[in-house]
């Protein structure tokens, strides 16, 4: 799946701005309708890899579409728009292994569950065609002022992006080892662990739908850096935590300030890249993709090594970098603010002296 997001943060830009946002989520949405079909008659691990890569393929280049998408049509409320987005797929990502264990229980098997999946792609699809031709899905952005612009990104972007590395990072770790660390520190059964990790996946899709109207209030950056101050809070409690009941109010507290990571990060990414979101996406995708791809699978090489307690020092060090970068963000916007309050404090001066 890291695989086929790193694939789509390759080409997603490509394809918005060839043929605009809308075609692009379809051709999304096909791809992820046919690895989904490809999965389901695929008999050797070679075949169900090959499918699994096509799925995450197709579902990213929808969200790659989807994301800047919302952003510039909403404008200002951009970040609330992403933010709710993201608390409404964490939501379907609660509910998929519910529809799949209610149908294994049946004794209809994975399969017919998995289909579900497959169908909601091919109606968001024909919704999809269906929208209004609004610029925000009807063409990727590049107008003449940004087209002839230089490729490359400012400071802003650069930190805001560290920090949605590090909120991917944080979130696919912590969601991976935090059932082992729960049961080695605590003593918890396997149900209580898996459990807890529920707890904290609905404390991200809480957050995301309170925190996405605050921040038509609040700055999303300041908010951003809220949520990685108090995540280190909790953090810090699952870490030290040898109860099951202090571990699982460490993790609830932690979920609750990881769902701000992701979205509020993506969303400053978005703002910061000078009229070019679909290529701030796509940096965001691989980004994201490589973060995916490695910090759960660094972190269990180091409980290999040391233990998973002290392996879990690594998501730690994750949310003070992001913490520090999203603080550096937060200096670099007010700096340039700055710039241009001078900028157009000379500029009046000097049309009053003419």
């Amino acid at each position: 799946m890291a695989v086929g997001t790193l694939i789509s943060g390759s080409v997603s830009s490509h394809l918005a701005l060839r043929w605009g946002r809308r075609v692009h989520a379809i051709i999304g949405s096909c791809i992820f309708a046919g690895g989904v079909a490809a999965l389901m008659v695929s008999t050797t691990l070679p075949a169900t890899l090959t499918a699994t890569l096509l799925i995450s393929f197709g579902g990213v280049l929808t969200v790659s579409a989807a994301t800047p998408a919302l952003a510039v049509h909403n404008g200002t409320a951009g970040s609330a728009a992403v933010t709710e987005a993201n608390g409404v797929g964490a939501a379907f990502g609660l509910l998929a292994p519910l529809v799949l264990g209610l149908f294994v229980r049946l004794g209809w098997g994975w399969r017919p569950a998995v289909a579900i999946s497959a169908g909601l792609a091919i109606v968001a699809a024909v919704l999809l065609l269906r929208l209004p031709n609004v610029p925000a899905v009807s063409s990727g952005t590049r107008t003449p002022a940004t087209a002839g612009r230089a490729s490359g990104f400012g400071a802003t972007f650069w930190l805001f992006w560290v920090a949605l590395i590090c909120g991917a990072g944080i979130e696919f770790a912590t969601t991976f080892w935090a059932s082992d660390l729960l049961a080695e520190r605590t003593g918890a059964s396997a149900s209580l662990s898996a459990a807890a990790v529920s707890a904290l996946v609905i404390g991200m899709a809480v957050s995301r739908f309170v925190v996405g109207p605050m921040s038509l209030h609040k700055p999303p950056e300041k908010l951003l850096l809220a949520g990685y101050a108090t995540a280190g809070v909790g953090w810090l409690v699952f870490w030290l935590a040898t109860s099951p009941l202090v571990a699982m109010a460490g993790l609830v507290v932690a979920g609750l300030c990881y769902g701000t990571h992701f979205p509020l990060a993506v969303s400053l990414v978005l703002r910061a890249s000078a009229g070019r979101p679909d290529r701030a996406q796509a940096r965001a995708t691989l980004g994201a993709g490589a973060a995916i791809g490695v910090a759960p699978f660094a972190l269990g090489a180091l409980a290999d090594a040391f233990g998973p307690h002290q392996a879990f020092l690594l998501v730690g060090a994750l949310i003070a970098c992001g913490g520090i970068a999203v603080s550096l963000g937060l200096r670099s916007v007010h700096r340039t603010l700055a710039v241009q309050a001078a900028e157009a404090a000379a500029s009046d001066r000097a049309a009053g002296s003419d």
